[in-house]
């Protein structure tokens, strides 16, 4: 399937991978992009050094087009941001945050921008600076989450700007990516099966814990202090609730999930540890490689789009 998406970042699949902290790691990254797909560098909260090491590591690995995620609260944003450019990164997905500042720079380089936007207005605030692509993330995703939902927000953003669309949240099997491209999208970003795939680092707690969730197995914590974030459900989320719901103060709420999600994906402790994760997690039955998932998905969502207008 060729779209505006795969020519634009001149990958063979219109698949990306979420810029997951923690689980992005070259490691990963590489086997996306060698599968076709466009693996992401999560940089998460992690120092320069860490992503630049991670840099070389993916151009060891492939010579495939491969893009960073630059979360803008990252206390060392700024010299990532110099980094992605100095290292002419194809593609740079951003998050938590406007990415306006760095736009000049990064595209003077010959990098490509794609935000992560939640609503129109930000996407269309981002096509005015320059943007190249943005993806469009529902609230089904795991993780730092909006309100709205991909099926809803998703077509609503392919009609306000003319940049291309990737869909992202509530994606996991090829029926998922034909049912994007039907809302408009050009390509779709996928985290959660990725965290599952062989070649992440997760830990094998971390994977199975999502292979065994079922449909109602996640939940949102953070409502109440404006930062909603969707993880599976363990003894974690379940005291955070309890504590959201009694008036805890932010303070009290941020030392319960300090340094939690690494504690699930490195040190592989579910219980107490923050399992971030998709809705789709219940579709996600086996750990496969990059390899097999992202081929298996084209397919999929290639064989249903035969017949269509949008298949090319």
């Amino acid at each position: 399937m060729k779209t505006e998406i795969t020519k634009l970042f001149e990958i063979e699949y219109p698949i990306i991978q979420g810029g997951m902290a923690w689980v992005a790691t070259a490691e990963l990254a590489a086997a996306v992009s060698e599968a076709g797909g466009l693996g992401i560098i999560g940089a998460g909260g992690a120092p320069a050094s860490w992503v630049k090491e991670q840099i070389q590591k993916v151009k060891q690995k492939t010579d495939k087009p491969f893009g960073v995620n630059l979360m803008l609260m990252n206390p060392e944003a700024d010299q990532i941001a110099e980094l992605i450019a100095e290292e002419k990164i194809e593609v740079v997905t951003t998050g938590a945050g406007n990415p306006e500042k760095y736009m000049k720079m990064w595209k003077e380089a010959g990098v490509k921008v794609v935000p992560v936007v939640a609503s129109v207005a930000l996407a269309k605030r981002m096509e005015r600076a320059g943007a190249d692509a943005v993806i469009a993330e529902g609230t089904e995703s795991g993780g730092h989450i909006g309100e709205t939902t991909t099926m809803v927000l998703v077509p609503q953003v392919v009609d306000a700007v003319s940049i291309p669309v990737i869909a992202a949240g509530g994606i996991a099997d090829g029926r998922g990516v034909a049912a994007a491209f039907m809302l408009g999208a050009k390509a779709v970003q996928m985290g959660t099966i990725f965290v599952a795939a062989e070649e992440s680092i997760a830990s094998d707690a971390y994977k199975n814990k999502i292979v065994k969730a079922k449909d109602i197995d996640t939940k949102v914590t953070g409502r109440s202090t404006g930062h909603p974030v969707r993880v599976l459900r363990n003894q974690q989320s379940k005291e955070y609730l309890r504590l959201e719901a009694e008036g805890a103060s932010f303070e009290e709420l941020e030392k319960l999930t300090l340094g939690g999600l690494k504690k699930a994906v490195v040190d592989g402790d579910v219980i107490h540890g923050s399992v971030m994760a998709g809705q789709i997690a219940g579709l996600v039955k086996e750990i496969r490689s990059c390899k097999d998932i992202v081929e298996g998905l084209n397919a999929e969502a290639e064989s249903l789009l035969k017949g269509t207008k949008i298949y090319e």
